[in-house]
């Protein structure tokens, strides 16, 4: 695998259907390197408690990635009030079938596919690397010769992500009942209800639980991102998942940003912590989906 630095490439970007559930389009932004390629293919999923933000949002994460020879698919997909979990899974699931279909066109290839998500999008992530052929998930059918694709991909990139859904809606009970961080709790747990309406939902859906139950799942390459300081992303949920995937088999290329709070990726751009773990994640794309 060559993990040589890459040039820099203009990009183009333009926004494209990928699908529609009645009158309402879903969105793709797709960043795309100017050249013959073929590039891997990213996609990429936003995060927001899985109730806010759009493909806009993790604009500072899928330029840069773009500009180093990689084409990045930012989704929309539905979320509450519209559709609880598991939707927005079957969107992404379909997005990912959509991609390898046009994988041509994109100058790309199916066999070079990766997905990244934030926060709540780096939960969606992991749930769609590891189940890409839950019957729920791929429930939307693709037209045309989509029975030949399905939503696996080769390698998945995690920045602080909530890995055990439950787990974070525990850990902000806890803090609810002590009165820390009101606002951010609330936010929390409003978004928990909205998007899997049960707790034995949270525990189906958990990433980390699915490992710690023997669920059989795919395990594919795994980098994680996160910073220490982080107050959104409970520490003891993944240094559960990391020991548990890895030992089912899995690889975790864990990253760890002394003193780095969530989010720190996008919203402190130049900062020289935002700066390395772009790199990190150019250069497992390209170790991985080479």
């Amino acid at each position: 695998m060559n993990a040589a630095a890459p040039a820099a490439y203009e990009i183009d970007i333009e926004d494209v259907e990928y699908l529609r559930h009645g009158d309402k389009p879903l969105l793709a932004r797709l960043y795309k390197p100017r050249g013959p390629g073929p590039f891997p293919l990213v996609v990429q999923l936003h995060g927001g408690a899985w109730c806010k933000f759009d493909r806009t949002s993790d604009h500072a994460i899928n330029e840069p990635l773009a500009r180093t020879g990689v084409v990045v698919a930012a989704l929309d997909f539905r979320m509450p009030p519209e559709a609880a979990y598991p939707a927005s899974m079957a969107d992404i699931n379909y997005a990912v079938r959509w991609l390898k279909q046009r994988a041509g066109e994109l100058r790309t290839s199916a066999t070079r596919i990766g997905i990244m998500g934030s926060s709540s999008g780096g939960h969606q992530a992991a749930l769609t690397g590891m189940r890409p052929r839950d019957e729920r998930y791929a429930a939307i059918p693709l037209a045309g010769n989509g029975a030949a694709f399905d939503a696996s991909v080769r390698a998945v990139i995690l920045c602080s992500p909530v890995i055990d859904p439950l787990g974070r809606y525990e850990y902000a009970k806890g803090l609810k009942a002590v009165g820390a961080h009101p606002e951010s709790v609330h936010l929390w747990l409003t978004s928990h209800d909205a998007y899997w309406k049960t707790e034995a939902a949270m525990a189906e859906g958990s990433p980390a639980r699915a490992i710690e139950r023997g669920e059989q799942v795919a395990l594919p390459p795994v980098l994680y991102v996160n910073g220490t300081a982080d107050k959104a992303h409970p520490r003891p949920d993944l240094d559960r998942f990391v020991a548990n995937y890895r030992k089912a088999g899995g690889r975790v290329d864990l990253h760890l940003f002394e003193g780095e709070a969530e989010g720190f990726m996008t919203r402190n751009v130049n900062s020289t912590a935002a700066a390395q773990a772009r790199d990190k994640v150019a250069s497992f794309v390209r170790a991985e989906l080479s």
